[in-house]
């Protein structure tokens, strides 16, 4: 493919995101954003009402095994689990499908993204980069978030920090297009809702918590039983912006059960599983297509992340 089609200009708005976010958050030869996590494995279980609306093979009945993670905010590798700028929580599902099929999600626990398009995020990571501690007040930062109301309630809302990662929703950053066997299409996005309930610690609870009380706290749940989400698809209705991943849609509008995410046991070499594992948001399988145009930026970036942090 030639720059004719696009693709040149993706790649090049991908490579310029990657080193504004290496601006923002330094270089660790680690991921570029959500650099800290655990890999876990674990499987999913479709609906049968997830048939009606997709035909991509991930909902044809059979259980799929899945690779998870868990994951903080921002590209340094050793942020501790309860500092403020681990917020907002990542987690990436690969769907192991059979053939060539591959279908990838990344989600994080803040409902909507803190920009509207990837070049207003790049601006976001740049001024991120321009206020160190101890820069003069207001910093490039804050006068960003003034002029951005989403991306000030992204790096904000919700400010105490969960029990667990198994005690958070996840969302979908971008819409997508589910299309069934009858070529009925529908606009949808994801989100990720936990079983145990959601939970955040108050300050005295998390003033006991260690720096990565977070990933200790998995070992023990998991000893108990699999951490279990409902995946759901949320309908788009009238008002949502299908191509806009900063607006919210309500949860009122209608949700479609589309399966259980059981994630049963903590990968055995974090290390290297976490290294050779790379997410492609933008690759899905037939039957779910990309409904927001920021996936092909997303997708060319993780690419790109994995590929320089080897």
């Amino acid at each position: 493919m030639s720059d004719d089609d696009g693709t040149g200009d993706v790649e090049k708005e991908a490579s310029h995101l990657i080193n504004d976010l290496h601006a923002a958050f330094g270089w660790h030869r680690a991921r570029a954003l959500f650099a800290k996590g655990v890999i876990l494995t674990g499987c999913f279980a479709p609906t049968l009402e997830a048939r009606e609306w997709s035909r991509a093979g991930v909902f044809s009945g059979a259980l799929v095994p899945i690779i998870a993670r868990f994951s903080n905010f921002s590209g340094i590798p050793d942020i501790a689990d309860y500092a403020s700028g681990a917020k907002p929580r990542g987690l990436g599902i690969r769907f192991k499908l059979p053939g060539k099929d591959r279908l990838d999600i990344v989600a994080h626990s803040f409902n909507g993204f803190p920009t509207i398009t990837a070049g207003l995020f790049g601006e976001l990571l740049r001024a991120i980069g321009a206020s160190p501690p101890g820069a003069n007040k207001p910093t490039a930062f804050e006068r960003f978030l003034a002029g951005h109301p989403t991306a000030k309630a992204f790096f904000s809302k919700r400010r105490r920090s969960p029990a667990s990662y198994a005690t958070l929703a996840y969302y979908g950053v971008s819409s997508v297009m589910f299309v069934n066997a009858a070529g009925r299409r529908t606009h949808v996005r994801y989100c990720f809702d936990p079983k145990a309930g959601v939970h955040v610690l108050d300050r005295a609870a998390l003033k006991s918590k260690g720096p990565d009380y977070l990933s200790e706290e998995l070992a023990t749940r998991l000893a108990q039983g699999p951490i279990v989400f409902e995946w759901v698809a949320q309908f788009a209705g009238r008002g949502n912006h299908i191509e806009n991943p900063s607006h919210a849609w309500s949860k009122r509008r209608r949700l479609v059960p589309l399966g259980t995410i059981s994630i049963e046991s903590l990968a055995d070499d974090q290390s290297a599983a976490d290294k050779w594992l790379g997410f492609r948001p933008g690759t899905m399988p037939s039957g779910i297509e990309p409904a927001d145009p920021m996936f092909a930026i997303r997708d060319a970036a993780y690419r790109i992340s994995h590929r320089t942090r080897q």
